[in-house]
């Protein structure tokens, strides 16, 4: 039996070698040798002295043994035992073993004649030396190489960390320009789990990936009815939906090797280096075929060139670029290399990037509809314990506007609150939860607010909901609530209806529906607040959008003055063009609000008694503004997609 300390993973485990002990050691030897090369030494303790006072210690009888050093001009006297007190003073401890003194000599001859003399006259009685070298060759040897060597050493783990670990030591430097693309082959053990299955809804998007997976699997069916198989596919959407995903489910499909990077993978601070990394992964992507390469976020590279050099024509993203279009329009037609690229920013891409011949192809991955949502929800909840409470179909339709990514977060939210309360399983309330968190932010219910304030708030959203009972396009209400949420305020809770086309009247009555809130403050309070703020500003956007942009307006009918360029310094029109926008924009903008106006009036006991049921319990539903106005006028729209609405709290 193996214990946890002799398992196959643990024998497999080595010891990380960490550069922060070299770091020490090279500070200890430092701290040494600086403090070794003051007074005591591996020889004892020692003085620099004159020349002259040199001589005087010989004549003395001082001397004990002289060492001269010819190549540095240096003499070393040993002090003789009873002699260490009048050259080193009382203080000298006894118990070193050796005493001497060094000084310089400007001639050799002239020394070796003094100590000749001494010697006749029997000052100096002791042994004499002379070496052609260095009396202390290691340490003059390490001081003379130590800067060089510790200069290589930083050059070495600078290369190393710039190379981003590949192949360690020097190899960093020379491998700068290899490509970083991971590479995915059958039976390696390090494939994606991934598989179509996994995809939910996108069935359009997902054909047309299967397509490309049959033409690596199967390229002679295609070929031999003289087709050729597309070179590039770019998946084209908002961000969250499932673009990276697919590309993971072609990984995971194709028995064919699979390259993977970013597009920001090429960029480098070194001029040439992108090109060199696109080189480097076609010719890697040329051994392995038939293979696919996957580029995600390729705006990072393939943004389109500028017009004006002073604006960075000439720059290594631009090199990149210029490169990797060389390289997709090099290779043979049926070479068997599919580029898969995924961005959810194809507006801004370089033309010659997605012309016909380089991606071929472009694969729009939308956000999903109802019927997506509720495939997408059912994949996600797989890992969660729910209960009989959950109604996926209410769900789906209460996310509208929901990507894959923020479905996922949803799901993950909704067992989060479930755990916070201590439940064994998830219910329909978490889930719910769960969205008003993610699209409103956290409850504050700490916050502290004036009566006169919270009256305010109630009276404002309370003049939403009545708005849009009555209107015939607005949306659904669902619920209505006061309790600060994020940065608002209030919140207003809606089921909007999917539409493919939207109409001049459906978006005038969702306008006149937000304009509601303003307007019962202005009618029921007497004056105006800031809490209208995030209203005014997506009614001022669709207004613009809807003249500027639509051509729904009586005075500029048919015209649309929408401009995609990039680096367009200009308006589209003229200034007499951009006054009448904007009167134009005033004068809609008026008219719905004194439409709200209107209805609040008439309305305006039920909307006292709905703005005080608001004050009373801060959260009201559906069911609670039918019990004040009657049936919705418009039911007959709406009366399946609220069947499953929540229970009162």
């Amino acid at each position: 039996m193996e214990t946890p300390e002799t398992t196959p993973r643990n024998r497999d485990k080595k010891p990380q070698f960490s550069f922060s002990w070299i770091y020490i050691v090279i500070a200890l030897a430092l701290g040494y040798l600086f403090f070794t090369s003051n007074g005591q030494d591996e020889d004892g303790t020692s003085k620099r002295v004159p020349y002259s006072t040199f001589q005087q210690y010989v004549e003395q009888g001082y001397a004990q043994k002289i060492v001269v050093s010819k190549d540095e001009s240096r003499v070393r006297m040993y002090v003789r035992s009873n002699s260490i007190t009048p050259v080193f003073g009382s203080r000298a401890d006894s118990a070193i073993i050796k005493f001497y003194v060094e000084s310089e000599f400007l001639s050799a001859d002239k020394l070796q004649d003094f100590i000749d003399e001494q010697t006749e006259l029997g000052n100096f009685k002791g042994e004499f030396i002379s070496k052609s070298g260095s009396g202390d060759t290691w340490s003059n040897i390490f001081w003379n190489f130590m800067p060089l060597l510790f200069i290589v050493f930083i050059w070495i783990v600078v290369m190393r960390r710039m190379g981003g670990g590949m192949g360690g030591g020097m190899s960093g430097i020379f491998n700068v320009g290899r490509s970083r693309a991971q590479l995915v082959e059958k039976g390696d053990g390090t494939a994606p789990k991934v598989t179509f299955k996994d995809v939910a809804g996108q069935a359009s998007a997902k054909q047309e990936v299967q397509e490309i997976v049959e033409f690596l699997k199967n390229p002679k069916k295609f070929t031999d009815l003289g087709g050729k198989i597309p070179k590039g596919a770019l998946l084209v959407g908002p961000p969250g939906t499932g673009k990276t995903l697919l590309a993971k489910a072609v990984a995971g499909e194709a028995d064919v090797p699979f390259f993977s990077m970013s597009g920001s993978d090429f960029v480098e601070m070194f001029v040439g280096v992108g090109a060199s990394r696109v080189r480097d992964l076609f010719r890697q992507a040329k051994e392995k075929a038939p293979c696919i390469i996957f580029i995600d976020e390729i705006d990072a590279v393939g943004r389109a060139r500028s017009r004006n050099v002073a604006m960075g024509a000439n720059d290594e993203r631009e090199s990149t670029l210029n490169q990797l279009l060389t390289e997709m329009d090099g290779f043979g037609t049926n070479s068997g290399i599919i580029i898969l690229a995924a961005t959810n920013r194809a507006d801004i891409l370089d033309k010659a990037l997605l012309r016909a011949g380089r991606f071929d192809r472009q694969i729009h991955v939308d956000l999903p509809d109802l019927s997506e949502r509720k495939a997408v929800f059912q994949v996600h909840l797989k890992p969660i314990k729910v209960d009989d409470t959950l109604d996926i179909d209410f769900l789906a339709r209460q996310t509208p506007g929901f990507s894959g990514a923020d479905i996922a977060n949803v799901c993950n939210e909704a067992a989060l609150i479930a755990a916070r309360h201590g439940k064994e399983s998830v219910g329909k309330d978490d889930f719910l939860s769960a969205v008003d968190r993610i699209v409103g932010g956290l409850e504050k219910k700490t916050k502290v607010m004036t009566e006169e304030e919270k009256r305010t708030i109630a009276l404002h959203e309370a003049g939403h909901a009545t708005i849009s009972w009555f209107l015939r396009y607005a949306n659904p209400l669902v619920k209505v609530t006061i309790v600060p949420r994020g940065r608002a305020l209030g919140a207003a809770w809606y089921l909007p209806e999917e539409r493919q086309i939207t109409t001049k009247e459906q978006m005038l009555d969702e306008m006149c529906a937000t304009l509601g809130g303003r307007a019962a403050e202005e009618l029921f309070t007497g004056h105006i607040s800031s809490g209208a703020m995030n209203d005014l500003e997506r009614v001022t956007k669709q207004a613009y959008g809807m003249i500027a942009y639509m051509g729904m307006s009586d005075r500029l009918p048919n015209l649309c003055y929408y401009s995609n360029e990039e680096y367009s310094f200009s308006k589209p029109y003229s200034e007499a063009t951009a006054q009448l926008i904007d009167e134009e924009v005033q004068r809609m903008i008026a008219q719905q609000y004194e439409r709200a106006k209107q209805l609040l009036l008439e309305k305006r006991e039920g909307h006292g008694q709905l703005a005080q049921l608001l004050v009373e319990r801060e959260v009201i539903f559906a069911d609670d503004v039918e019990k004040i106005f009657g049936k919705r006028p418009w039911a007959s729209r709406t009366e399946e997609l609220l069947t499953n609405q929540p229970d009162n709290e």
